[in-house]
């Protein structure tokens, strides 16, 4: 559904985007991730035809951005980071206008904001101002709008920044919902554990370079591939017990396991670090149980997006 291949973008002698190539697959949610400056939101800016690439193709739906960028808007709903409304409307009005600007005909615009509001949940807000409705709502309002001629993509660019906590969560809710639609969701956002959530897929760029792309399973499994060689990462789990964690060294210790308790040894939670894949963690769950270890939890230490984020990203910024 989307194409990037040898995208390259330079502001005056400063090369921002280096040879970024991924591909988006119809239906998947794909998170895309980056510190500041890595260059996400000039890739997302040429992908919505706003800008030019210096080098390189983005291809949406098969269409080349740069050859028919018309064709592609009529196929995208795109949603800026931070992209301000027009306040002193109301819902209502809001959506209206903008079902005009995308050309929906006049006899059908009713009908299209009606059934927008209703999919965003905004049916009690469609007569109140614009101004008088929180960042939540408002960032609602915003998707509603990139909904209103039915793209097939939807290209969002941290859509829920500065939300609260509900307001993520509603926003996450929906976007699972705009998948079970068909809709294909293209997402930057610096909230990992929000992303691990929805994505199938990722991308991680660093200093305008990909560092990483594809499924996130497939990611980690690479990099588990290679935690045991010299200077890599081990692999890091926490472990809840009843009792001591004192028992868990008397386990595995002499497997090379290392054995951090949280806290004090008596209050049976501890992370482990290790090498290895998923069957040497569950090797170590069965010696746990057979000696007898009262194991009652066991989870990745970070999350799986986390975890890849900080080994293949050094922290380094433009």
């Amino acid at each position: 559904m989307i194409r990037v291949r040898h995208l390259t973008h330079r502001y005056g002698d400063r090369e921002v985007v280096r040879d970024v190539s991924f591909h988006v697959r119809k239906g998947e949610i794909f998170g895309f991730i980056g510190p500041n400056g890595a260059g996400k939101t000039t890739t997302i800016r040429i992908m919505a035809t706003l800008m030019e690439p210096s080098s390189g193709r983005v291809e949406i739906d098969d269409i080349d951005v740069e050859v028919d960028p018309e064709a592609v808007r009529r196929r995208i709903g795109y949603m800026a980071d931070n992209p301000g409304v027009y306040e002193r409307v109301t819902v209502s009005e809001y959506l209206d206008f903008f079902a005009a600007a995308y050309r929906v005909p006049q006899g059908e615009r009713a009908s299209t904001v009606s059934a927008v509001v209703e999919l965003t949940d905004l049916g009690q807000l469609r007569d109140r101002l614009v101004a008088e409705l929180s960042k939540g709502m408002k960032q609602r309002i915003q998707l509603a709008r990139t909904l209103l001629h039915d793209p097939k993509v939807l290209i969002l660019d941290e859509p829920a920044s500065d939300l609260d906590p509900r307001a993520r969560i509603e926003m996450r809710d929906l976007l699972m919902e705009l998948r079970r639609m068909g809709k294909t969701i293209f997402l930057s956002s610096h909230i990992l554990a929000e992303l691990a959530d929805m994505c199938t897929s990722v991308a991680i760029l660093e200093k305008g370079r990909l560092v990483a792309a594809g499924p996130v399973d497939a990611i980690a499994r690479a990099i588990d591939r290679g935690a045991s060689g010299e200077g890599k990462p081990r692999r890091r789990a926490r472990l809840r017990i009843l009792g001591s964690t004192l028992m868990v060294s008397d386990v595995l210790a002499a497997r090379g396991v290392e054995i951090e308790p949280i806290g004090d040894v008596q209050n049976g939670s501890c992370v482990i670090a290790f090498d290895g894949d998923d069957n040497a963690l569950a090797d170590m769950v069965r010696a746990l149980v057979s000696s007898g270890v009262p194991l009652v939890g066991i989870e990745p230490e970070r999350n799986e997006l986390e975890r890849i984020f900080l080994e293949v990203t050094r922290g380094d910024l433009q």
